[in-house]
């Protein structure tokens, strides 16, 4: 290409460029999350297809190596990054992740983009970012030298010492490092069909949509890009699609989701009890009303052939006490650290710490101890999660089967329509990035003795 087209192409990419600094700023200073933001931003914007790309893939791959580019930055400064003014971070930052994980961009290109940038976002700083980038160049992005095996592993995966041990120790060495290695890559865009499967992707397909049948879930479909399908699809990962699938919902069931918001498995769950059954979404979290039903309306569960669909916006607590035992199915899928999620939210990864891991246990064991009281005898109780850590998972189900014997764990055969595979030893089901390119969930089905007393 000549060397006119080449830097028009470049000016055109600038646009991009700013577009994933303003997102990583955001996240930066008002702690955004980074996927909502992009969402907004995107929706905004008159970017190409291609230029959108390269906006999502800066936004979310700065955030995922944030670690392994502030030594690259640490380096080359006589400061440390936390010193630097938040702009001037993300700025070299966004841009040193272009140098090292980009092949397809050049360098002139990305260097002059983040001068030019500085110059709206950090006027005083383009000449220490033009300094820092050039000799970055000039030693050929070379990684600075770490002794310790530790610190070592951190800049190698972008991940903080104390998830790296945690992991290591539950999963042993080489799962969790090639669990963290799969956390840096990029989140593959998953629906759900709210019509037959076959028939969505035909309609996708009619619309120029390139898609197709994802490998686990009944109703997902893998797309090539992010897209509003109103009445075919709704945007929903595999692995919250499959939690609802093992609750094993029949049509007519009474069903209670305990953690509701934003919505995405209250819709399913109501799709699964059609119109004879119904479904209680409890939530206390501020705002949880409208995010459910925002994404009941997404989900169309009034024009189809969905069961009725009520909220109780407040705790478990403040349910009526005749409800109690008088469920089908209770799903608890309890708020937790995310772990499992970080392909989808990479800042989640700087923004929890090991004492997080604690305290949410100390919540999922009151939430699923509180939920199992509204299970009818014979009925089902499914507590799930989105991360990776034993005492947010197997740790809460175990010490609740010791302290509620009425309840056994349900066999995976009791669930054909799911795949084996994603069935653990103990009878969980355990999807893991670096495995089935899922999310990290971990989800149990469990029954309340049919001859138990009410």
């Amino acid at each position: 290409m000549p060397q006119s087209k080449q830097r028009a192409r470049d000016a055109v990419g600038l646009a991009a460029r700013e577009l994933a600094v303003r997102v990583l700023l955001e996240v930066e200073e008002r702690g955004a999350f980074a996927d909502a933001v992009l969402a907004r931003e995107l929706a905004r914007t008159t970017l190409s297809e291609a230029d959108r790309g390269l906006a999502t893939i800066i936004a979310y791959g700065t955030l995922a190596r944030q670690l392994t580019l502030d030594a690259h930055i640490g380096a080359r400064i006589d400061k440390s990054t936390d010193q630097l003014d938040a702009a001037v971070r993300v700025l070299l930052r966004s841009a040193l992740f272009q140098l090292l994980f980009l092949d397809r961009v050049p360098s002139y290109a990305v260097v002059d983009s983040a001068v030019e940038l500085a110059k709206r976002l950090a006027p005083k700083a383009g000449g220490l970012i033009n300094a820092v980038l050039r000799r970055a160049l000039r030693e050929k992005l070379a990684a600075p030298q770490i002794k310790d095996n530790l610190k070592r592993a951190a800049f190698e995966f972008s991940h903080p010492g104390w998830l790296i041990e945690m992991w290591r120790n539950e999963l042993g060495t080489d799962e969790a490092d090639a669990l963290m290695q799969a956390n840096n890559e990029a989140n593959p865009v998953v629906l759900r069909a709210l019509v037959a499967r076959s028939r969505a992707l035909a309609a996708l397909a009619a619309e120029g949509i390139e898609a197709g049948p994802a490998r686990y879930g009944p109703d997902a479909i893998v797309a090539r890009k992010s897209v509003e399908a109103p009445g075919i699809a709704i945007a929903q990962g595999e692995s919250s699609q499959l939690v609802c699938v093992l609750a094993g919902v029949r049509a007519g069931d009474r069903v209670l989701d305990a953690c509701a918001a934003p919505g995405g498995k209250t819709a399913y769950l109501a799709a699964l009890a059609g119109p004879k059954g119904s479904v209680l979404a409890v939530d206390p979290t501020a705002h949880a009303p409208e995010l459910i039903r925002a994404t009941l309306e997404r989900a169309r569960c009034a024009e189809q052939e969905g069961a009725p669909v009520r909220i109780h916006h407040g705790s478990l607590t403040g349910l009526d006490p005749a409800q109690t035992g008088s469920f089908d199915v209770v799903l608890v899928d309890a708020p937790c650290t995310g772990l499992g999620t970080l392909r989808q939210h990479p800042e989640i990864r700087w923004r929890r710490s090991r004492a997080d891991v604690g305290r949410l246990a100390a919540m999922q064991r009151e939430l699923l101890a509180a939920a199992a009281a509204f299970v009818r005898p014979g009925g089902t109780l499914v507590y799930s999660t989105c991360t990776i850590a034993r005492a947010e998972n197997q740790d809460i189900v175990r010490g609740f089967l010791e302290h509620h014997t009425t309840f056994t764990m349900a066999e995976p055969s009791a669930t054909p329509e799911i795949d084996p595979e994603l069935f653990a030893d103990d009878g969980s089901l355990r999807t893991l990035p670096h495995r089935h390119n899922t999310d990290g969930f971990y989800a149990v089905r469990m029954t309340r003795n049919a001859l138990e007393a009410r």
